[in-house]
C-alpha cells in the first residue's frame, strides 16, 4: 500500500466515515422514529435532515472515539460486538437523544425513542463496525481499532 500525506489520509478518513454513518443512520433512524417513537412524518424528516447535518461534524470524532475503544477487543466474535456496541451507544444515544428531542419528541415519546435507539444501537453495533472497516477498506484505509503488528506477524 503506498503511503499518503497525513492530511491526505485525514480526509479520506473524514469521508469514508462520514458516509457510512450518513447511509446506515438515516436508514436505521426513519425506522426508530415512526415506529418506535411515533413521530409523524413530518417530524421524522425534521430529524433526518437535522440528523445528516449533525452526522457530518461528528462521524470521524465518532470513528476515532470507535477505533480508541476497539483497540481493546479481544479477537473473539463477542469481544469485537460488546466494544463495539459500547462504542456507538456511548457516543451516539445522547446525540441521538437530543437529535429527536430538538425535533419535537417529548415525554413518552422521547423516552422511548431514546431507549429505542439505544437497544437498536447495542444490536447494531458490530455490524455498523463491520460495515465502516469495509467502507474503510473500498477508500484505501485500514479498519479501525487495529492492534500494531508486530514484527513477526
Amino acid at each position: 500500500m503506498s503511503q499518503r500525506p497525513p492530511q491526505t489520509t485525514r480526509r479520506t478518513a473524514f469521508f469514508a466515515d462520514t458516509t457510512v454513518l450518513l447511509l446506515f443512520f438515516t436508514t436505521t433512524g426513519i425506522i426508530n422514529e415512526r415506529v418506535i417513537a411515533g413521530m409523524t412524518w413530518e417530524q421524522v424528516l425534521h430529524a433526518r435532515l437535522l440528523g445528516a447535518i449533525l452526522m457530518v461534524p461528528v462521524a470521524r470524532p465518532y470513528g476515532i472515539w470507535r477505533d480508541w475503544l476497539m483497540k481493546r477487543a479481544g479477537e473473539s466474535r463477542i469481544s469485537q460486538l460488546l466494544w463495539d456496541s459500547m462504542a456507538l451507544v456511548s457516543f451516539q444515544v445522547p446525540v441521538y437523544a437530543a437529535i429527536i428531542a430538538f425535533s419535537g419528541a417529548s415525554g413518552s415519546g422521547l423516552v422511548q425513542g431514546t431507549l429505542g435507539a439505544a437497544l437498536m444501537m447495542l444490536l447494531l453495533g458490530r455490524p455498523y463496525g463491520a460495515f465502516l472497516n469495509g467502507v474503510r477498506k473500498l477508500f484505501g484505509l485500514p479498519p479501525g481499532g487495529d492492534k500494531p503488528m508486530s514484527l513477526n506477524s
